[in-house]
């Protein structure tokens, strides 16, 4: 006589999506009179961009990370739905982040060369377009496969400084002060993790009638979102003219990067950061099925980005008013943070809903690491020119 075995199901609590959202609203409704209370209206007076320009920048970014967040859904499923082998996968993969790493490091660089971060955007854009067109176009047979996943990683690449290199330059050509660029790096964090659940729910949608016809329209998509930031790079914000040569700059650059310890640091601290979020895309879903429960990942998801969602809504709290902090404080405690927070995971198995949590927090802290490390870079590089 055969045994059956009930198949257990854990999903979050839908009440958490709203009160994640409700939290979200709340801080960012309620910051501005706290912040008239406790700030001298002249701390007012300071502008970045213009509103418009605001406006038109944060609505390019949301563009790009919906273009990040699109692919990403897909992961390993993508290869192995395609017929490709083990060995494929891993030289595929292998080949995208050695590219990544080895000129990561010099296409900050090769921007200033080729006229300013506005064209490293562009070029993001046009890795897009041109990943989406082969996938929708060229058979997955071609023997030149890896070529979309070198492409990925290049655009991966240029996504983690292009932006925001290309705004704190046309903050600094045009005059403005530099104060209110902390909003703007924390509202850049806040976009970016909606942007990541928007494309998540757009992949998850095209793909829930038919695998074949999701990942053409996936594709589809992604060629549309990019000819939209073509057109928005080209056509709309212009990149001011620098002010100095481009060999000074570089000739800056080297100096400043190589012989100042604050800045080495700093870049340790952001590598650190993007360490610890790479390993837990890696292992946080073998966590949370690893007592034989059936999970849905696409459910938990969007509960990681509201988290850091929250959080970069916190940064802002923590450097204005009566209590506030400095951005190295702010670091020091995020990380804090982060490191318990997985700490509790690694010291033994705990229940998915615990994970959960804790995995929330995690990102949290991500959320408030973000803006403070962009915040700290700015600084940083305004100090020693």
């Amino acid at each position: 006589m055969g045994v059956e075995v009930e198949n257990s199901k854990w999903e979050p609590n839908p009440s958490l999506y709203g009160f994640i959202i409700m939290c979200c609203f709340f801080s960012i409704a309620l910051f501005p009179r706290f912040f008239n209370k406790s700030v001298s209206p002249s701390a007012f007076s300071d502008q970045s961009l213009s509103p418009s320009s605001h406006r038109y920048f944060l609505f390019l970014y949301c563009l790009a990370s919906a273009m990040e967040g699109v692919w990403s859904v897909f992961g390993d499923f993508e290869f192995v739905y395609n017929g490709m082998s083990k060995e494929q996968i891993l030289f595929s993969l292998c080949l995208g982040f050695g590219s990544s790493l080895l000129f990561a490091s010099l296409l900050p660089f090769l921007s200033d060369s080729i006229g300013g971060h506005h064209k490293a955007c562009l070029m993001f854009c046009i890795l897009h377009l041109f990943v989406g067109t082969w996938k929708r176009m060229v058979p997955q047979s071609h023997p030149c496969i890896w070529l979309p996943t070198l492409s990925s990683s290049l655009a991966t690449s240029i996504f983690s400084f292009a932006f925001e290199a290309w705004l704190v330059l046309e903050n600094e050509n045009q005059g403005y002060r530099q104060r209110a660029l902390t909003h703007t790096f924390w509202l850049m964090t806040f976009f970016e993790s909606a942007s990541l659940i928007g494309s998540q729910v757009l992949a998850n949608w095209l793909l829930a009638s038919n695998v074949d016809t999701g990942i053409a329209s996936s594709s589809t998509a992604t060629i549309f979102i990019a000819i939209i930031g073509i057109f928005c790079v080209t056509k709309g914000w212009k990149q001011a003219p620098y002010s100095a040569p481009v060999k000074d700059r570089r000739q800056m650059s080297y100096t400043h990067i190589f012989s100042d310890k604050r800045i080495l640091l700093l870049g340790f601290a952001h590598a650190c950061l993007q360490f610890s979020i790479a390993i837990f895309w890696i292992l946080w879903a073998p966590t949370l099925v690893a007592d034989g429960r059936e999970v849905h990942l696409g459910l938990i998801y969007p509960c990681l980005m509201g988290a850091r969602m929250l959080g970069s809504t916190v940064f802002p709290w923590l450097l204005r008013g009566p209590s506030s902090l400095r951005i190295e404080d702010c670091l020091v405690y995020a990380f804090t943070v982060l490191g318990l927070a997985l700490s509790i995971v690694a010291y033994d198995y705990q229940e998915i809903g615990v994970l959960v949590s804790l995995f929330c927090l995690f990102h949290a802290g991500v959320g408030l690491i973000i803006p403070s490390l962009a915040r700290l870079r700015t600084i940083e590089a305004i100090t020693r020119k």
